[in-house]
């Protein structure tokens, strides 16, 4: 199984624009194939564990059955036009792909 924590910040005020975008990608993404997980989420009010993500930025935690249905998810074409209409929108964008260490 891949991992994936994809962490975005949208430039300031950006957020919601760019979770609705994300949002309205879920259920393409998850009809993928070999996709077992795809969840855009944000700091949780009330506790204080950690340093808070902030208001500008929101993680997208990802499960894919392999490799091969990761790389096909990155040229999917919901993602691409996901991609156009965030182009402008996103400050920085860090993807960790992982494998299990155990």
């Amino acid at each position: 199984m891949i991992h994936v924590i994809a962490v975005i910040t949208a430039k300031p005020g950006m957020r919601d624009t760019v979770l609705g975008h994300s949002r309205a990608n879920v259920p393409a993404v998850r009809a993928e194939k070999g996709c077992i997980e795809y969840t855009p989420v944000i700091d949780t009010d009330g506790f204080a564990a950690g340093k808070p993500l902030g208001p500008d930025t929101f993680i997208v935690v990802e499960k894919w059955e392999s490799l091969d249905a990761l790389k096909a998810h990155s040229v999917a074409p919901h993602m691409k036009a996901y991609a156009e209409k965030t182009r402008e929108l996103i400050a920085n964008r860090a993807v960790h792909v992982l494998t299990s260490a155990i």
